[in-house]
């Protein structure tokens, strides 16, 4: 409803209620330097009337969390829209108005097409001021990242180096590893010769792998150390290009490595 958010706990059925005040309120009891209003996410697809709905309630929850909000926290507005144009717009310009420290693009890579995705964000990161920082929520597949870096876009989150790397997936230098495969039982080389992680310098494939398959958190956590510094690794390039003046060079060299391997996760 407007007033906000019923859901019932995964752990014992209890039914709770969230208000955009009870989110600033946990937030800040939490402590994180940024934190996020209470939104609508819509799924894909969605018809406009729902999507329309969204974006509005999206901006009057916002409205009452910045009242609500009293620490130095940084707090980020999010726009909403799904992949209608005008409403990302009436989104953007709701958001905008209240006036926040930094915007967040939500609503993408919940199942639509890449290419999709894609031209919602050229279309509404011009919308948002450059002097804040802008943040596309849920994208972590590389080549999305490098893409989104090119359009403007400024930060990420994303559970997928995490959950891929419980599965035995690594994302390395020369594409996807899944280390499960039978050919990896005896190779003895590192998991990526190009990445120096403390996995990549520590671990053989082949060790990866019996861990993985025997089960061990080790494996999972030793890939997801791999992961996420395999991607922090690539925003220090994309960084470091863009001070260069090469970065269509940058992305072109990345986009045949990795284009389409992971999707939109």
């Amino acid at each position: 409803t407007d007033e906000g958010v019923e859901f019932r706990s995964i752990v014992d059925g209890s039914v709770h209620f969230f208000t955009p005040e009870k989110v600033i309120e946990i937030e800040e009891v939490i402590g994180a330097d940024i934190i996020m209003v209470l939104d609508e996410l819509t799924g894909y697809p969605v018809d406009k009337k729902r999507a329309e709905i969204a974006v509005v309630r999206t901006a009057q929850w916002a409205k009452r969390c910045k009242k609500a909000h009293q620490t130095n926290q940084a707090l980020f507005g999010i726009v909403q829209g799904s992949t209608y144009k005008d409403l990302r717009k009436q989104s953007a310009e709701l958001t905008v108005e209240i006036d926040f420290p930094g915007y967040a693009i939500g609503g993408l890579s919940v199942g639509e097409p890449h290419e999709e995705m894609l031209e919602v964000l050229n279309y509404t990161v011009p919308l948002l001021p450059k002097d804040k920082p802008r943040y596309v929520m849920g994208l972590g597949d590389p080549t999305s990242l490098i893409e989104s870096v090119a359009i403007g876009v400024d930060m990420f989150d994303c559970v997928l180096p995490t959950r891929v790397a419980r599965n035995g997936l690594a994302i390395t230098s020369i594409g996807k590893v899944n280390i499960r495969n039978s050919k990896y039982a005896i190779d003895f080389s590192r998991l990526d010769p190009n990445h120096d992680c403390y996995t990549c310098k520590n671990y053989t494939r082949a060790y990866l792998r019996h861990l993985v398959k025997a089960g061990e958190i080790l494996g999972a956590r030793l890939l997801t150390w791999h992961n996420l510094s395999y991607l922090i690794e690539t925003m220090k390039e994309a960084r470091k290009a863009i001070l260069e003046d090469r970065y269509a060079e940058f992305m072109a060299r990345y986009q045949s490595k990795h284009e389409k391997e992971f999707g939109t996760v």
